[in-house]
């Protein structure tokens, strides 16, 4: 508060917050004001304050009341519940008081020591009550404010002036606000500036770290480490269990079904490692969880290039559901056996023979090679699938008959088998052997050289057949017997093929046809094997 001559009141002066230090006429390193006060009590300072100062000698202070006024800071204490008269009281009798501030409605009492950071706001709570002289001459001050289109207008009313009329002040606040919301905006930007700074810094700080260990080989690991971490990777990815939710997401909710058989559904899936894999639901499933487990366990770690490579299994709860590779060509059913035609995938000779090499290898696999003694029980064509290279591969092997070499187990998981396919074992309760597998490979074998089911074919007027194809042996080994050699035509496809023919081929006319039949069909112990050892004979001219 300034004082002038005449008891008269000039206004509260405070240089405006948001201003720089330039535009208050103050000094960057303290933002305080300098000030002169002569001889003669005329005060003036660097932002343009002055007053005359009056001796008025000893006579007790009182207080000014300034409304909606706050000096931050420099509080020398606070209290609450308090009236205004204690509130003054206190700061009367503190000496270094000049100042209080008071909010009324919650007793809250502020002295202060300095008159230093103040505003006054119309929506600030509270009065401050500046200590003055008790026989310095305060006219009533009343200050009235309102809002107009140029800015904030305040009318003073100074009660015991002789003024003709009120005093008007008018103060353009909007250039202040705009100033403001400058300043605002302008410690934003280096508030933002700042941080991106300090982001880009350490991004540089990290990249030259890892550019610096990388350097010195800290960051690379041991090739030994991760020669082990991908044998793990290999170990886990070969066979484990599944849950449903994850057989249920590759397959989109067993939505894209490929095959349907007597064992089950077959679905195409994708595995969260991006493998893609036929998933087949099995029906009818009558084991434990801990025998299907056990079961698939050894059937798991069979590894064959002409077998199908099992990665997984289900057994939740009644879910039984196999994981297989997914063979892209499909069956060789569905190549073997399409319409006339339809000629644009049909199998050549030399096609037709490595896949009946193939099967026979994965028979004689089986039946000898694998730690477990498994017999298949339903080879067809539906059962043989064909990879990118026309290779063959057998698929639902283990899931009829998992035995011991001893021949002891004698109990099936399922009984299987396709009519046409069928050994004369399974229908006259002999006991059962690998001599099963073999009679339902020469049946394919037959259909290879035709490229038509065995059922469909004509024997001798009568077409199709029960259980038996020794009809059909019986007939090829008396035409072989008392013909010259006109009779192949009759068992070769007649559809148009591209490459060479059976008798074209050396040593296909002795395509197992006789010597396998004959051989399995008479010894007790056929086995897949000599089906394989006939087929490397014929192969040898190749």
């Amino acid at each position: 508060m300034v004082y002038g001559d005449g008891g008269q009141v000039s206004s509260i002066y405070w240089p405006n917050p948001y201003f720089s230090y330039w535009q208050n006429s103050r000094k960057i390193y303290n933002f305080s004001r300098e000030a002169e006060l002569d001889s003669t009590g005329h005060f003036l300072a660097s932002d343009n304050a002055t007053f005359d100062a009056a001796d008025l000698g000893v006579a007790g202070v009182k207080f000014v009341a300034l409304p909606h006024t706050d000096f931050w800071g420099f509080d020398l204490n606070n209290s609450e519940f308090l009236s205004l008269d204690a509130c003054e009281a206190q700061c009367t009798g503190e000496p270094s008081c000049v100042v209080f501030q008071y909010k009324q409605g919650k007793g809250e009492c502020y002295p202060k020591s300095l008159m230093f950071n103040g505003r006054t706001f119309p929506g600030l709570p509270g009065t401050a009550y500046l200590k003055v002289p008790a026989d310095f001459n305060v006219p009533e001050l009343h200050v009235h404010q309102w809002q107009t289109d140029d800015g904030l207008a305040i009318q003073e009313d100074i009660a015991g002036c002789d003024a003709a009329a009120p005093e008007v002040v008018m103060l353009n606040v909007s250039s202040t606000a705009k100033m403001s919301s400058n300043q605002g905006k302008s410690l934003w930007f280096y508030f933002y500036g700042f941080l991106s700074a300090f982001f880009v810094i350490e991004v540089f700080v990290i990249a030259f770290g890892c550019w610096l260990f990388s350097k010195k080989g800290i960051l690379s690991r041991p090739s030994e480490l991760l020669a082990v971490e991908e044998g793990y990777r290999m170990i886990t990815s070969h066979f484990r269990a599944y849950s449903y939710s994850e057989l249920q997401s590759a397959t989109r909710k067993f939505r894209a079904e490929i095959g349907h058989g007597g064992s089950g559904t077959v679905y195409k899936g994708v595995l969260d490692d991006d493998r893609t894999v036929a998933v087949k639901v099995l029906q009818d499933v009558s084991q434990s969880e801990e025998v299907f487990q056990a079961e698939l366990s050894a059937i798991g770690r069979i590894y064959h290039m002409n077998l199908v490579r099992m990665w997984g299994f289900c057994s939740e709860g009644a879910h039984r559901i196999l994981v297989y590779e997914y063979v892209h060509n499909g069956s060789l059913a569905n190549v073997l056996f399409q319409s006339t035609g339809n000629s644009g995938r049909l199998l050549g000779w030399r096609q037709r023979f490595n896949i009946a090499v193939g099967v026979a290898k994965g028979l004689a696999y089986l039946h000898n090679e694998c730690l477990e003694w498994i017999i298949h029980c339903d080879m067809k064509p539906e059962n043989i699938l064909l990879d990118d290279e026309m290779e063959p591969k057998i698929t639902d092997f283990g899931l009829a008959k998992l035995l011991n070499r001893d021949g002891s187990d004698s109990g099936l998981s399922r009984i299987r088998g396709t009519r046409g396919y069928m050994a004369p074992e399974w229908v006259s309760s002999l006991p059962t052997t690998e001599k099963v597998d073999v009679y339902s490979y020469g049946v394919v074998l037959l259909e290879l050289m035709k490229g038509k089911r065995v059922s469909d074919w004509v024997v001798d007027g009568k077409e199709g057949f029960e259980t038996d194809v020794r009809t059909v042996v019986k007939m090829i080994v008396d035409r072989s017997k008392h013909s010259n050699g006109g009779w192949v035509a009759d068992l070769v496809d007649e559809r148009k093929i591209e490459t060479k023919g059976p008798d074209e081929v050396p040593g296909v006319k002795k395509l197992s046809i006789l010597d396998i039949w004959e051989v399995a069909l008479s010894l007790p112990h056929g086995g897949a094997i000599v089906v394989e050892y006939q087929m490397e004979k014929v192969k040898a001219p190749l």
